[in-house]
């Protein structure tokens, strides 16, 4: 696929306006308020998994609506000090999987928590394990379009809650350093990453690539594949919902969680990536912490020539090398 957006030259400066309610921190604020019934965490039990340079245990914790959501929890076997963690989120349509998929992490020397998505797992991978028990909302079968025309009943509102209380419950952990957590994630995982920056005001680092949910308007003019696909597909059987589709997608839009973060930032996108256009990556990049106060360290890497897979490999050894500058494990 060639190139289809914005010339590199002009990413590089690309500032859209924000496209934000009025009430978009009221929102948030007031949804990641309501109770969870009880401490983040419910339980954590080791597991075998066949590995012995890794320790894992099977976690649940309070989600949206005190839901329980899985996860894997993995160490560094026999470490004895508390480990700074990393927050993993998966990517559209993949649950968590087994265990020892995502191993890099705790390989690199971190405390790794990989979060299951609710009502997702059944396009790719191996599967996962938390269904979602408020999907009853009008909306077609994507969890895209899961209670797209109303704010409060989209399937998105309950993901990001999911990935925000992920944080408290992996503090919760023992052998966690609870002042030392970053959050990961590629492509619906950067987009619960980035929305995590914007909403824990403490987080230590971010690492995003190829993210969903950036500069959602500008996507849906731009392509009909993955995520955005399902909502133009729905758009074009509910003619004149587009005002209320857009309404909700307002209040997930990643640039406005990304101007309020803190943390210092990694992030990565391909340059020819057809699911996630580029240019909503580089927004959220240009216009990181502008309304938080903070100066953090942030960078951005671009792959000209690659697509949705970004860098692949070559970029996950370069967000090791980004996180032990900013977070060593050691």
């Amino acid at each position: 696929m060639p190139a289809f957006d914005l010339p590199q030259t002009e990413l590089r400066h690309h500032r859209p306006a924000p496209d934000e309610p009025d009430d978009f921190d009221d929102f948030w604020r007031r949804t990641l308020a309501e109770p969870a019934a009880g401490d983040p965490l419910v339980s954590a039990h080791p597991v075998e998994t066949g590995l012995r340079l890794t320790e894992t245990w099977d976690v649940t914790f309070r989600g949206f609506g005190g839901d329980p959501v899985r996860a894997w929890f993995s160490r560094p076997a026999g470490a004895d000090r508390p480990l700074p963690a990393v927050v993993e989120y998966a990517g559209y349509g993949r649950g968590r999987g087994l265990p020892h998929e995502r191993l890099t992490w705790p390989a690199a020397g971190y405390a790794h928590l990989l979060m299951d998505n609710r009502g997702q797992g059944d396009q790719y991978g191996c599967g996962g394990d938390t269904p979602d028990p408020h999907a009853g909302a009008p909306g077609g079968p994507g969890p895209a379009v899961r209670g797209l025309l109303d704010p409060y009943a989209y399937h998105y509102r309950r993901l990001i809650t999911d990935a925000v209380r992920a944080v408290a419950a992996v503090r919760a952990l023992p052998g966690v350093d609870a002042g030392r957590v970053a959050a990961v994630g590629n492509s619906q995982g950067g987009g619960l990453a980035l929305a995590v920056a914007g909403l824990v005001p403490d987080l230590a680092a971010v690492l995003v690539s190829a993210p969903l949910l950036c500069g959602v308007r500008r996507a849906l003019d731009l392509t009909d594949a993955g995520p955005y696909g399902e909502i133009a597909a729905y758009l074009s059987v509910h003619r004149g919902a587009e005002a209320a589709a857009y309404r909700t997608l307002s209040y997930v839009e990643g640039v406005s969680f990304a101007r309020r973060a803190h943390a210092a930032a990694h992030f990565g996108v391909g340059l020819r990536d057809t699911v996630c256009p580029p240019s909503g990556a580089y927004a959220a990049f240009n216009r990181y912490a502008e309304l938080s106060g903070a100066e953090p360290r942030k960078e951005i890497r671009a792959y000209p020539f690659n697509g949705h897979e970004g860098g692949d490999a070559v970029h996950v050894r370069g967000q090791l090398d980004w996180l032990a500058g900013v977070l060593p494990a050691t």
